[in-house]
């Protein structure tokens, strides 16, 4: 008789601006770090930081990492810069970490967009007339 093996969630949060990607993966509460990787730690070049191979890169050491740790799933949240003046939609290397993370045999559960949205809060920057282009 096999026996399934027991499933071990956890959440992997990936920030991801035009500057740089960051993957954290935390247990299931989200309070207790397993491992983080960055498109930065992956690259010797600054403009290099932010792009899909990096984040590859990244995505695939974290997972080793988890996965030796006894993670066997992750719900994933990705967070662009957001706020009131930073770009609400996520960074080239987002995508590329979620297909990274599952090729390495993490099981993808949830996948949410956690980016900051403004209510209220401080003025846009731009002047009165707004950005002329």
């Amino acid at each position: 008789m096999v026996r399934p093996r027991e499933e071990r969630w956890g959440i992997v949060h990936i920030y991801s601006s035009y500057n740089n990607t960051i993957i954290h993966i935390t247990d299931i509460t989200g309070t207790q770090t397993i491992v983080k990787a960055s498109g930065g730690m992956m690259v010797k070049t600054d403009r290099l930081e932010s792009s899909p191979t990096a984040a590859m890169m990244a995505a695939k050491k974290a997972a080793e990492s988890a996965l030796e740790k006894g993670i066997t799933g992750v719900h994933v949240k990705i967070k662009a810069p957001g706020g009131h003046n930073g770009p609400n939609n996520p960074g080239p290397g987002a995508q590329a970490a979620i297909r990274a993370l599952s090729r390495m045999g993490l099981r993808v559960g949830l996948i949410e967009d956690v980016t900051p949205a403004p209510h209220g809060g401080c003025r846009k920057k731009g002047g009165r007339r707004g950005r002329r282009v």
